[in-house]
């Protein structure tokens, strides 16, 4: 048994459920921002736009309840006991997924292109070309295996490479 609690005490203190914690946590808390930006600033200017039009408070009583309509609010037709289809918490639930849609793929574009501009670093070259053949040998080699030239270190390869009046050795 204390095996077991020992392997989870490991599991938990990994670095990456450590993260995935703070994550959810953070997720949370931005859900939260998102659907308060939605419910009290986006959702009142789209309904002065549209003609006063409030939300939260957008429904349609499918039966009415104990106490017969029309119904002010939702909450009073909750109240009631009426059934409703609340279009407005769907309106609202549909703002707040696109906007939390949207800042998730801003944050995981950022963090791609952070990754490729990690990945572009170049490595240093392992081959060379031969200055007098051209055919592509180890970098250190001291002698071509296609015309058994001998080469000098990459520095003066390149140089060589560049003057095409190097003639190759004769065999």
């Amino acid at each position: 048994m204390t095996k077991f609690f020992q392997e989870f005490r490991e599991f938990a203190v990994k670095g990456n459920v450590v993260d995935m914690a703070v994550g959810i946590i953070i997720g949370g808390a931005f859900t939260l921002i998102v659907q308060s930006l939605v419910a009290d600033v986006m959702n009142p200017l789209i309904g002065l736009l549209v003609g006063g039009v409030d939300f939260s408070n957008l429904f349609v009583v499918l039966r009415q309840g104990a106490v017969g309509g029309p119904y002010a609010t939702l909450a009073d037709a909750q109240a009631a006991g009426a059934v409703t289809l609340n279009l407005g918490l769907f309106i609202n639930a549909v703002v707040s997924f696109t906007i939390v849609a949207f800042v998730v793929f801003l944050l995981v574009r950022t963090i791609n292109r952070l990754k490729r501009e990690e990945a572009v670093a170049p490595a240093s070259p392992t081959e060379q070309p031969c200055p007098y053949c051209l055919m592509v040998v180890p970098i250190k080699a001291t002698r071509c295996g296609h015309c058994t030239a001998t080469l000098s270190k990459p520095e003066a390869v390149e140089t060589m490479v560049d003057t095409p009046s190097a003639a190759p050795p004769a065999k």
